[in-house]
């Protein structure tokens, strides 16, 4: 793996450990895409740090439980705004 790969894969881990971040908002606050996120979170992590590796997917995994909250209270504050 390429020493700026490495970095990003660690810089994303740190923020998304610090801030609960979910993949959209890492990949939006590191202007990469969420599938190279996802990647680096659940493939290339692991390869680094096995420990960080684990907590960032329990960060992931909950997120991923809550997410259909999100988009209900995202379309709950579409249509109360007025037109």
């Amino acid at each position: 793996m390429q020493e700026y790969i490495q970095k990003r894969v660690l810089e994303i881990c740190a923020y998304i450990l610090e801030t609960g971040a979910t993949v959209r908002q890492a990949a939006r606050r590191f202007n990469v895409s969420k599938s190279t996120v996802h990647k680096d979170m659940t493939e290339r992590l692991p390869s680094l740090n096995k420990e960080l590796a684990a907590s960032v997917r329990q960060i992931l995994e909950q997120n991923k439980a809550e997410r259909h909250l999100r988009g209900g209270e995202a379309t709950r504050q579409k249509y109360r705004q007025p037109a």
